[in-house]
């Protein structure tokens, strides 16, 4: 058992849209990553995810609207739910995810991780 602390951790990594676990609990994984651009449109299947904003801002883009989520708000993404995370400048985010989570969904492309990097 051991404390993380969400701003070292971040501060250990520079590049956008690698996410990093810094915890398990349950099957889930706590991730935090960097977001700055546009992601890619993409769903899960079996998963719900959790996006909280740490520093930044956010916009989710859903087909049917935008949620823009302000540092201390968070969004729980359904399985099932097409979604594009949007950040115009870099975003600090936390994740909740299932261990078996990948991060562009049921999208295979370049920003595929198959095996996000373990930071602690």
């Amino acid at each position: 058992m051991q404390k993380v602390n969400i701003a070292d951790q971040l501060e250990r990594f520079s590049e956008a849209w690698s996410p990093r676990i810094v915890g398990e609990l349950n099957g889930q994984h706590v991730k935090l990553v960097k977001l700055k651009g546009e992601f890619v449109w993409h769903h899960h299947e079996e998963e719900d995810e959790l996006f909280l904003v740490v520093q930044g801002r956010l916009r989710m883009r859903l087909r049917d609207r935008d949620i823009d989520l302000d540092p201390g708000e968070f969004l729980i993404v359904p399985r099932g739910v097409e979604h594009l995370p949007v950040a115009d400048e870099e975003v600090h985010v936390l994740l909740f995810e299932p261990v078996s989570t990948l991060n562009t969904g049921n999208v295979r492309n370049e920003r595929t991780i198959d095996s996000p990097v373990k930071a602690v």
